[in-house]
């Protein structure tokens, strides 16, 4: 975390010495992830349900989808870069400094900026919290910051092992990004649109419901597709860590397996 947070900030202070700069490229983040929630209210100027799902419901999985992925995606989204420094050979001098490999490449071009996609996430997520019909009890209150940092390690979990198959593939972004990008964007709609086959994967293989599905749909109180349990909305917490671990393991695998370029 020390080494983490001393390249991150260095990172930072260079992008603070052009304010003007930073400020123009994090709205621009913030009004390019926009548009996404804006195809969805053009959606619903057609239909009245989604799914099944009202505009405040599916406002409200987006909201929690953008912020827990906005968070992952600021603090470790640089992860999805590995594949070129596998590819030209410039992760050898990553090697050889006294410092966590993962750490330097986590926090290798620390932007800022990106905290455009978490400030819309967080926006679009209040919108839909004074609008929906909820009868809030203190279970559903903690489980709200719950679903955001649980989402979050998740989806860090999730950049991690794409970035430890990168070792392999070498040059796999595009790979990563279907599971990351394409994941939160899967996660802003409701799962009653989706077959239940993919529902299932999404549970079971690669555990993306826990970040908003099954907490949501618990404090919205709908049934899941899947029938599950109601205990497991509370579950993210532990498949974020089990998720950490398992993601760890394949880095400390691919980082073994790396040979250079061999000139």
């Amino acid at each position: 975390m020390r080494a983490y947070l001393m390249i991150a900030g260095m990172w930072i202070r260079s992008t603070m010495a052009y304010r003007a700069s930073f400020a123009m490229t994090t709205f621009g983040n913030f009004s390019a992830t926009l548009l996404d929630f804006v195809a969805i209210m053009l959606m619903f100027s057609r239909v009245d349900t989604l799914g099944g799902w009202s505009l405040p419901e599916v406002a409200f999985l987006y909201g929690l989808s953008g912020t827990a992925f906005g968070l992952a995606d600021l603090l470790i989204g640089s992860m999805e870069r590995l594949g070129r420094r596998v590819r030209d050979g410039t992760l050898d001098t990553l090697l050889v400094r006294p410092a966590p490999v993962l750490a330097q490449v986590a926090a290798d071009q620390f932007a800022l900026r990106r905290l455009g996609r978490v400030v819309q996430g967080l926006l679009v997520l209040g919108w839909a919290l004074t609008r929906l019909d909820v009868t809030w009890t203190p279970v559903k209150l903690l489980l709200m910051p719950v679903m955001a940092v649980s989402g979050c390690g998740i989806f860090c979990a999730v950049f991690v092992a794409g970035a430890a198959f990168q070792f392999l593939a070498q040059d796999a972004s595009e790979v990563q990004n279907a599971f990351t990008y394409g994941g939160t964007t899967l996660l802003q709609y409701p799962p009653t649109v989706f077959a239940k086959e993919l529902v299932r994967g999404v549970t079971f293989v690669l555990p993306l419901a826990f970040v908003n599905w099954l907490p949501a749909t618990y404090v919205l109180g709908r049934p899941y597709p899947l029938d599950l349990p109601r205990w497991t909305a509370f579950a993210p917490p532990l498949v974020a860590v089990a998720c950490c671990a398992l993601a760890g393991l394949a880095w400390r695998a691919g980082l073994r397996s790396y040979r250079s370029t061999g000139s």
